[in-house]
């Protein structure tokens, strides 16, 4: 079978890595000289945006003879080159534009839960303009949160009290969304643990995933700005220590609703991944936000503890007959090598030194670098590489992904090594006993 990889981070690194373990051809769509991709694959084709190059993309999935597409990033989902290459007859893991809007539009999402009554949404308000933005804001006694109405990498958010310091801030970064054109939404601050739970949907099938915990804050001790995600962890029994069984078929349930929302809006199934990204509060489990597509680093934990065939799964996802997914009961624990900076001011063009005996004790994926002419591996302004370790339990995985990053060098290079550590999962479970 031929594949059709869309994505050139450490997510469709894996993707990739997935899918030719079972002798799957890879075709590649690259935005960057990702080495592990270009390593698997038979060819690729290489661009510089996603934007105005549905047609190109299509054609060269044709003339492979692509017997599916796989989609890793939200801009080619959000573009509709999932409905440009299923005209042609290529079946795609990886919803239609329509339905991708779950991640597009976040006003979207919460119109859509509070139309079929799926009540998991905190309090919200969508603008379009400034006006009553600040009432609002009062009404919500100052605690709250503003997010763009659209893309923006996962850095589009920011929190009263973390981000915001008063409530001038908070206006001037609505009036800076305004400018970008669209909109925004205000939603109520809620208190309490953040988790991941995605599930693959044939139409009509869920399957479930582990929880996972992304850490988006780009410092230890979740401090600094957001980033697209540090790293994340599982535990071996598929759940997360700070949740109980209830937060979990709460959350399963909710993305089992949405899908269903989603069939009954559109008239036509979700197929692909979906994302929900939940918190854990003292009142249950509520809705952050939906993405359409696998998680990065999320993926690389999820990815890693699959037992089943990968190519089977898409293909059962994109046949209607999706079944069984099982996953190893291991704990997993990633961690990502990012430029100092990243985040906010990154340095650029660092190179990355990947020595093999980090293989003794973790799995890499390479993101956004650039694989040079000599041989050399070049950072740009986001995330470098994966680092990914399993292990019987959480402690065991995270001591194995410490040793892994020890052989991998390089200058101006960071890692969130407190990811995974007992002190801050410690911290997460007391929170929540607080809470609950």
């Amino acid at each position: 079978m031929n594949f059709l990889v869309i994505g050139s981070g450490a997510r469709e690194h894996i993707m990739a890595r997935r899918l030719s373990d079972v002798g799957v051809k890879i075709f590649s769509i690259l935005t960057n000289r990702n080495p592990g991709l270009l390593n698997l694959s038979e060819e690729y084709l290489f661009l510089r945006s996603y934007h105005n190059n549905i047609r190109i993309t299509v054609d060269f999935a044709l003339s492979k003879g692509i017997d599916c597409a796989v989609i890793g990033p939200e801009d080619p989902l959000a573009l509709g080159y999932s409905d440009a290459l299923m005209k042609k007859g290529i079946p795609v893991v990886g919803p239609i534009r329509q339905l991708a809007q779950i991640e597009t539009s976040k006003g979207f999402t919460r119109d859509l839960l509070t139309k079929n009554n799926i009540n998991v949404s905190p309090k919200y308000q969508r603008f379009d303009r400034i006006d009553g933005a600040e009432d609002f804001i009062s009404l919500l006694s100052d605690e709250y949160v503003v997010k763009y109405d659209g893309l923006m990498g996962g850095k589009g958010v920011r929190v009263s009290g973390e981000h915001l310091r008063n409530k001038k801030e908070g206006i001037q970064y609505c009036n800076e969304l305004l400018s970008k054109g669209g909109s925004f939404i205000i939603e109520e601050k809620l208190l309490g643990e953040e988790f991941s739970l995605m599930s693959f949907c044939d139409g009509n099938n869920v399957r479930h995933m582990p929880a996972v915990q992304d850490h988006k804050r780009a410092y230890e001790g979740d401090e600094g700005p957001n980033t697209g995600g540090m790293g994340s962890y599982t535990n071996s029994n598929h759940s997360l220590p700070f949740l109980t069984d209830e937060d979990v078929r709460e959350a399963r349930d909710i993305n089992e609703q949405v899908s269903r929302s989603l069939k009954d809006e559109f008239g036509e199934g979700y197929r692909g991944i979906l994302y929900g990204g939940f918190m854990v509060t003292g009142n249950g489990v509520k809705l952050i936000e939906y993405n359409a597509r696998f998680g990065d680093p999320e993926a690389i934990n999820l990815l890693t503890l699959l037992d089943n065939d990968f190519a089977s799964v898409c293909m059962d996802i994109v046949g209607g007959t999706l079944e069984e997914v099982n996953f190893r009961k291991e704990a997993s624990v990633c961690k990502y090598i990012v430029p100092l900076g990243y985040g906010s001011d990154p340095s650029k063009e660092a190179t990355l030194i990947v020595d093999d005996k980090h293989k003794d004790y973790s799995d890499l994926y390479y993101a956004a670098v650039n694989l040079e002419e000599g041989g050399s591996i070049s950072t740009t302004s986001s995330r470098a590489a994966a680092i990914i370790s399993t292990g019987e339990d959480i402690e065991e995985a995270e001591k194995r992904c410490e040793l892994g990053l020890k052989y991998i060098s390089g200058n101006d290079l960071f890692v969130r090594h407190d990811i995974a550590k007992a002190n801050l999962i410690e911290k997460r479970v007391r929170n929540m006993e607080s809470i609950r």
